[in-house]
């Protein structure tokens, strides 16, 4: 069984996922697959909403008498989180990479793609006028993507410390994956970041900001 058969708040709402990835349906064709009230799939169908995994696709005309039926799709932002496929594919793939490029250039390879993560992070984003802010927005920035950090001041600026890291599967394969992210908090605070990360068993997020403290 799929994760999200069972983990969405209900057999249900997973049975409704599994039938919207293979069609737009609307709530009428969905109670009758699901055998039923056109109710109960309706409320289903409003909280996966809220929760930004289905959405309102287009409408489905039947003739010209009554009101056309709302279809309702996957969202595509959410169709990822159904997959299971991509942490071991990205582990095969740092591991190869890990084979075939020299340390120097993997570090080149991550420091790239941290610096390419940059304008999305920050697309329609206000620079904001403090290092404090600027530091707190690539903690909630980290967070976002399943982090978990505390912020601190220190004698040089700001230490942004995990108890989790969000790629630790990634990592755990290819320790150079920690530069990325490093060039990203860099990108967002707009000064130089060192990564001081714990990697392990329980790999633990931690990158270190210079300038002074507060200033902006």
């Amino acid at each position: 069984m799929r994760w999200w058969e069972s983990s969405v708040g209900g057999a249900v709402r997973g049975r409704i996922i599994g039938l919207l990835r293979r069609r737009p349906q609307s709530i009428e064709e969905l109670a009758s697959e699901l055998e039923v009230t056109d109710n109960a799939v309706r409320a289903h169908v409003q909280t996966l909403e809220r929760e930004g995994l289905v959405h309102a696709s287009g409408v489905r005309r039947a003739g010209q008498v009554g009101k056309p039926a709302t279809l309702f799709a996957i969202a595509p932002e959410a169709e990822p989180l159904f997959s299971s496929a991509y942490a071991p594919v990205l582990q095969a793939l740092l591991a190869a990479l890990g084979d075939q490029m020299s340390q120097s250039e993997l570090h080149a390879l991550f420091r790239d793609v941290g610096r390419r993560l940059v304008p999305e992070a920050t697309a329609g984003k206000a620079i904001a006028d403090s290092l404090e802010q600027r530091v707190k927005a690539a903690a909630t920035l980290l967070e976002a993507l399943g982090g978990e950090l505390e912020v601190t001041k220190t004698p040089a600026g700001y230490s942004l410390r995990g108890f989790a890291c969000p790629l630790s599967a990634a990592v755990s394969v290819q320790p150079s994956v920690c530069l990325a992210v490093q060039e990203l908090v860099s990108g967002i605070v707009k000064l130089p970041v060192r990564e001081c990360c714990e990697r392990g068993a329980n790999s633990r997020c931690c990158f270190e900001v210079a300038g002074a403290a507060g200033s902006a």
